[in-house]
């Protein structure tokens, strides 16, 4: 199964276009949130259309910058991986969108107990599943996938302890825009993609075996 996820859209869609045949060509596609900027479903709506329309088998989120109502008509379309598993052959994901906590107040954050809760209800979905992908929007913290520009790492405590405590293969998430990058907490591997209109998105190859991952940019 091949896999393409991306997020950080934040409603600039031209970068889609450029990787139209990579996505055509995927199994799966995965949006990890920010479908918006600060946006609710009048300007969310037309992005997951465009998804859609592109992939027929899209799951998505809403983030911290998308109004609750973004989520709530994702889960109404049964596409939304917030607190939710799907099983895709032997590959199980779940997720939570929105973000842990900010200085800014941004529309769409939860305590970091909401979103140790959210995960669980979602991994129950895909325990049994051999093959396990995490998508929080935010990504674990004290890692090199958290860091903002003044050095501090801003990422959720319970992502992170989820990973510790579940050891998932792949770890997708994002929210950091100037964190784009990878790391590994145990087994897991980690990618931030950054933010897709800054070109970064992960391709990623899963079968009962395991599961392959990188990092690409748009070029």
């Amino acid at each position: 199964m091949k896999i393409i996820a991306f997020g950080d859209i934040h409603e600039r869609m031209t970068n889609v276009d450029l990787i139209g045949s990579e996505i055509e060509n995927a199994d799966l596609l995965i949006i990890t949130g920010d479908l918006t900027q600060f946006g609710g479903l009048s300007v969310a709506g037309p992005v997951i259309e465009k998804l859609r329309s592109l992939k027929a088998n899209t799951l998505m989120q809403a983030g911290n910058l998308d109004h609750p109502e973004v989520e709530v008509h994702l889960q109404a379309l049964g596409i939304s991986l917030h607190g939710k598993g799907h099983v895709a052959g032997p590959i199980g994901i779940f997720g939570c969108g929105g973000g842990n906590p900010s200085p800014f107040n941004t529309p769409n954050e939860f305590e970091e107990e909401e979103i140790a809760g959210f995960l669980i209800q979602g991994y129950e979905d895909v325990k049994d599943c051999p093959v396990k992908i995490m998508v929080p929007h935010a990504p674990p913290f004290n890692t090199k996938v958290d860091i903002v520009h003044s050095g501090l790492h801003v990422g959720s405590e319970a992502v992170r302890n989820f990973i510790e405590k579940y050891e998932p293969d792949l770890c997708l998430c994002g929210h950091i825009h100037e964190a784009a990058g990878e790391d590994r907490i145990g087994k897991t591997h980690i990618i931030n993609g950054g933010p897709f209109f800054e070109g970064g998105f992960v391709v990623a190859h899963a079968d009962s075996t395991g599961l392959k991952a990188e990092l690409r940019f748009i070029t």
